[in-house]
């Protein structure tokens, strides 16, 4: 396809807080200065999605295309890019001047606009991304297998960053980005231990297969302390959890976008040099490292396919965790 061609396309919208997304359909958006058009072949359902739904992440301007772990191939009518197959994350603008953008962090540009809320995103046969947050990706990767790298990887593979050289690793919440990052852990030589909503046991079978020396549910105790422990779940009193978890001097890197508050807990739990400390985003530079680095691992995604029009059941599937991986959209 031309990248002027009007033709309808077919996309999943929001359209507010409590009504459920619709099938609609929509002229092919058109690449503006800087811009690319993609033919989207594979979205990544993530947790921030729910949020979105749910309104505890607002989106100020309805309708709005959701997604942003897209896969796509660029549709052009330069030779130089048409037919290039690249990744596009949450983070999907930042406006390159602030202190944060000079200063090698763009994720906390004040300004930022993210793709699936400020930006359409990829539940859609066709989006356009800023150029400057598209990355390759590697080679190997079919399409449904490379969505879930574009933010469960990539904010996995930031928060496992902030977690030193910990070799004692804790998961709390088993889903997209933990079965990714469990991965990395362990081709480093850390030990992985997972923690899963109660009774969950497919969840916990999973993660040993994936390598955990220990799984079970998040209100255990490990067998052994933890050196840092990385909350993916949205529940704030996992937060107290995991600190209760960690020896002196560890690390709890809380991995969400959005949780539920953090109930008060003694300083006693603190004390001892531990750390709290949230992970925003993601970099330019981290997508550059992680996407080098997950063919060495290799990082392999377990995902469960969707169509198009069945991407709010994959929102609700995703909610009561009906599977275990990643659910990804394939238009």
């Amino acid at each position: 396809m031309a990248e002027g061609s009007r033709e309808p396309m077919q996309a999943i919208v929001f359209e507010g807080v409590g009504r459920p997304l619709r099938a609609v359909e929509r002229p092919v958006p058109q690449a503006g200065p800087g811009e690319l058009l993609l033919e989207v072949k594979a979205c990544g359902v993530c947790r921030t999605d729910l949020h979105l739904l749910d309104g505890e992440i607002s989106i100020e301007r309805p309708p709005r295309i959701l997604g942003h772990q897209i896969v796509g191939v660029v549709r052009s009518d330069s030779p130089a890019v048409d037919g290039r197959r690249v990744g596009v994350p949450w983070l999907g603008w930042t406006c390159g001047k602030c202190e944060y953008c000079r200063s090698g962090r763009e994720n906390l540009c004040r300004r930022a606009r993210f793709t699936g809320r400020d930006i359409d995103g990829g539940m859609a046969q066709y989006t356009v991304a800023d150029e400057r947050y598209c990355f390759a990706i590697p080679d190997g990767y079919p399409d449904t297998q490379a969505a879930p790298l574009l933010c469960a990887g990539l904010i996995g593979y930031r928060a496992l960053g902030m977690c030193g050289s910990a070799r004692r690793l804790g998961l709390y919440g088993f889903g997209a980005a933990a079965h990714i990052v469990a991965q990395v852990a362990r081709s480093q030589g850390r030990k992985v231990y997972a923690f899963t909503r109660a009774g969950d046991t497919a969840a916990q079978v999973f993660a040993r297969e994936l390598g955990a020396v220990w799984a079970g549910h998040s209100r255990q105790t490990p067998p052994q302390t933890l050196q840092a422990a990385i909350v993916f779940a949205p529940d704030g009193s996992l937060v107290v959890r995991a600190l209760e978890a960690v020896a002196p001097g560890g690390t709890v890197v809380c991995g969400g976008i959005h949780m539920s508050d953090i109930p008060s807990f003694p300083y006693s739990r603190l004390w001892g040099e531990r750390t709290v400390r949230s992970v925003a985003n993601l970099t330019r530079r981290d997508a550059e490292e992680f996407l080098a680095l997950a063919p060495s691992v290799p990082v392999r995604t377990h995902v469960r396919s969707y169509p198009l029009q069945a991407a709010g059941q994959a929102l609700e599937d995703l909610r009561a965790g009906r599977f275990t991986g990643a659910a990804v959209i394939v238009p």
